[in-house]
């Protein structure tokens, strides 16, 4: 243990509070709180963890605290200083997927739709069914009663749902509003509770079809009707008082925790949220952190009344969120709370295996790489690639991995400035410059490990400005490739030498991930940059389109693509005149 860490261990006091663990580059790795801050943050550092609060522990190099007068101040003060520092070790919210409903759209031209997200525009909603497969069916069987439209944008002329009896054709034919208006009420009310008119009558020619010996109809009958029951089923958790609630249970295992949230409205269940995280904290203080968090996200309302179960604080959690708390013994909440908690055992028990086996993975990779390299393992890895073509449109890209994974809102894109043809090296050379001299300018932290796409010489430039130009002694590496193309070697040291890897070891299959990604990302942004340089070529042999109008257009139709399939009318309501629009659709059609 770290003489630092050792000093401060005897100086904790036996107060409330938060504390801040920082790892040797001083970013903020993980926050919590405690009730009493010298027993929480010694229980780091004394007994035996699991491998993932081993993990955690391993990267602590020093330690700060915050000592609040309460309890429900380091509660609030955790939350901001998560929100704040946002560190890698703390709780990340992660939806599943909720129930489909059925949803009756507001256009013009009305759609009936399976969606999973509400939303308010003034369409209407029916669910959510737990059973996706039955509401699936169920829109089958009112798809073939009602003729509503099936397309999402209008066609120019009639599809197979026309001669089907399936749709109203409204891409040719003017349908009136009172038609839709009809239509949308019966599908209402059937979703309401009036269906049983329309399963009698499905009985009625199932029975018929038996007589008849038509066995495939009756089947085929009979398996709609138990769609529509499965569907249109009262749903258990339905309540009288029609208040508005949120139930919350959680389950806890081999480190990690589930909680399920059903969102009660107007009496209804209407969607739940899952969210599988790791916990480094007692299970009580962890789900009071996701409690903050969790109303914290613009799409959570806080209801009237939470439900919550008897492990929690309620008195904490009620001035904390300024909703009215319940911890029912008996009852139908109790059943409410008690199907939540069910519920989160079931998903944890499906979801750990592969949430473990994935964390072996990539944890085990990025160890690997380190022992290999004799460094630290390389939590944080930053990889480049350059990409041209014979020196057009030079372009250079970074990705980064954390903990062995893409970490894609780390991804940084760059146009290359001051160099002229193709070469490579002082391409490598700017970059690499103006990505460190900005993480230095801005204070940002360092990454373990610098990798280079490509051969010595491209390591080299780099090496050459890290070192000689930043003063930066960071590990880094060059990924070189076969004659197809795939990853063959690492090139690491000074001077550098092949370091030996299995090619069935995790390590090396996360070099392959790495260096594949980077090139996609790099040959991307290529791409991008080529399409768009040739096409403002082809916009100059337009006279009448300067660079004025050139932004005007990009601004307008957002894309290329976009504005090769563009009408001479569209470039006018673009704000062309007209005789430019059709000079610019000749060219373009031309281009095409």
């Amino acid at each position: 243990m770290k003489e630092i860490i050792q000093h401060k261990l005897a100086l904790l006091l036996d107060q409330p509070g938060c504390y801040l663990m920082k790892d040797r580059q001083g970013t903020i790795i993980y926050v919590g709180k405690a009730k009493s801050l010298r027993n929480r943050i010694r229980s780091y550092f004394t007994g035996s963890h699991d491998g993932k609060t081993q993990r955690l522990v391993s990267e602590i190099h020093d330690f700060e605290y915050i000592v609040t007068s309460s309890n429900m101040e380091a509660l609030i003060l955790e939350n901001n200083l998560i929100k704040k520092h946002d560190p890698k070790y703390n709780v990340m919210l992660k939806d599943d997927k909720t129930y489909p409903f059925l949803k009756l759209t507001a256009e013009r031209h009305p759609r009936l739709i399976t969606t999973r997200k509400v939303k308010r525009d003034k369409a209407k909603y029916f669910g959510p069914y737990p059973n996706v497969y039955a509401a699936n069916e169920t829109k089958k069987l009112l798809d073939r009663l009602y003729p509503l439209r099936k397309c999402s944008t209008l066609p120019d002329r009639v599809c197979l749902y026309y001669h089907l009896g399936q749709c109203l054709a409204p891409c040719v034919k003017e349908v009136p509003e009172s038609t839709y208006k009809d239509i949308v009420q019966e599908i209402t009310k059937f979703l309401n509770g009036g269906y049983k008119n329309i399963k009698q009558e499905l009985v009625k020619s199932m029975q018929a079809a038996s007589e008849a010996l038509d066995f495939e109809k009756a089947k085929e009958l009979r398996d709609q009707i138990q769609h529509i029951e499965a569907t249109m089923e009262k749903q258990k958790m339905a309540t009288t008082d029609f208040v508005d609630r949120d139930v919350f249970g959680y389950a806890v295992e081999s480190g990690w925790m589930c909680v399920q949230v059903f969102f009660i409205r107007q009496g209804n269940l209407i969607e739940r949220d899952v969210s599988t995280f790791p916990i480094y904290d007692d299970p009580e203080g962890e789900f009071l952190t996701f409690l903050g968090q969790f109303y914290d996200q613009p799409s959570h309302f806080k209801p009237k009344e939470v439900l919550l179960s008897k492990e929690v604080p309620a008195d904490l959690v009620e001035e904390y969120l300024q909703v009215k708390v319940l911890q029912p013994v008996k009852g139908q909440k109790k059943e409410m709370v008690e199907l939540a908690k069910k519920n989160a055992q079931i998903a944890i028990k499906e979801k750990f295996a592969l949430i473990g086996r994935d964390e072996e993975r990539t944890i085990q990779a990025v160890e690997q790489l380190g022992e290999a390299l004799n460094i630290h393992p390389p939590l944080r890895i930053e990889a480049f690639d350059n990409s041209n073509i014979q020196g057009s449109d030079p372009v250079s890209a970074m990705v980064v991995f954390t903990d062995g994974k893409p970490d894609k809102k780390e991804y940084r894109k760059y146009k290359v400035k001051t160099v002229q043809g193709p070469d490579d090296y002082e391409t490598m050379r700017e970059v690499v410059r103006r990505r460190y001299s900005r993480v230095l300018r801005e204070g940002k932290p360092l990454p373990d490990l610098v990798l280079i796409d490509g051969g010595k010489g491209q390591i080299e430039a780099a090496r050459e400005v890290l070192v000689d130009e930043l003063g930066l002694d960071m590990p880094l590496a060059g990924l070189a490739k076969d004659d197809k193309h795939k990853t063959s070697q690492l090139l690491f040291g000074n001077p550098l030498e092949i370091v030996p890897l299995e090619r069935n070891s995790q390590s090396f299959y996360l070099l392959q991930r790495i260096q594949d990604e980077v090139h996609r990302f790099a040959i991307t942004f290529h791409r991008q940059i080529r399409s768009k340089s040739a096409f403002q070529s082809i916009l100059d042999e337009v006279m009448g389109i300067g660079e004025k109008r050139k932004k005007q257009l990009y601004k307008h139709f957002g894309s290329v693509k976009k504005m090769k399939e563009a009408s001479v009318a569209e470039f006018i309501a673009a704000g062309l005149p007209s005789h430019v629009a059709e000079k610019l659709v000749n060219v373009l059609q031309k281009d095409n």
